[in-house]
């Protein structure tokens, strides 16, 4: 609402009812929403969550991490959150992209986040692209990485990556029938301008 506080409705337990959290849901500036919970962003740079624990409504083991935060990205089950160091604070379900404990030293000067709908992927201000969560959704790109430099942009689908390059040039990862294998296309991705994906392409 127009003085930053917050109506919620639908089904309490997938966001519905924030009446555990109504108390702190002022001078909010954003809303995100996964699949069952909500994550709002305080002007002052903390985070409110609330809804189902398993998609992300339940921030306390981070709390202490999520300030001065700048941008938050919903995942189906997790999110993730830029914070103005760039660094990067994630919780929800682990294995959605909940837990960045494996890639958390790389996580630094991030400056562009994206999401499937169980992984994550980072853009460095180097140009390096760094990802996590279900690896057949765009959380291995390993195979790829070596190409995945000087990135400019990464869009996504709902279970695969798509990085635009500064050459022009398009890589792509994550679930092949969902948009994560190009290679049918690759003479035709040059000079590219834009991505952007559907559920599955």
């Amino acid at each position: 609402k127009e003085d930053g506080s917050v109506v919620t409705w639908g089904s309490s337990h997938l966001g519905g009812n924030c009446s555990r959290v109504q108390g702190h849901l002022k001078d909010v500036t954003s809303l995100h929403a996964s699949a069952g919970a909500f994550a709002a962003l305080k002007q002052n740079g903390q985070v409110v969550t609330w809804g189902q624990e398993d998609f992300g409504g339940d921030s306390s083991k981070v709390e202490s991490q999520l300030k001065n935060v700048q941008h938050i990205q919903p995942a189906s089950f997790a999110f993730a959150a830029v914070l103005e160091n760039g660094s990067v604070v994630t919780w929800g379900e682990a294995m959605s992209g909940g837990d960045s404990t494996s890639v958390q030293e790389e996580l630094q000067n991030v400056t562009t986040l994206k999401s499937t709908a169980a992984a994550f992927a980072a853009i460095r201000s180097d140009g390096t692209l760094v990802s996590w969560g279900a690896a057949d959704q765009g959380g291995d790109s390993q195979a790829v990485q070596a190409q995945l430099c000087q990135v400019s942009e990464v869009a996504a689908t709902g279970k695969a990556f798509a990085a635009i390059l500064a050459t022009g040039r398009v890589v792509t990862w994550g679930d092949p029938a969902a948009g994560g294998d190009s290679s049918s296309v690759q003479h035709q991705l040059y000079d590219v301008q834009q991505i952007v994906g559907s559920a599955a392409a």
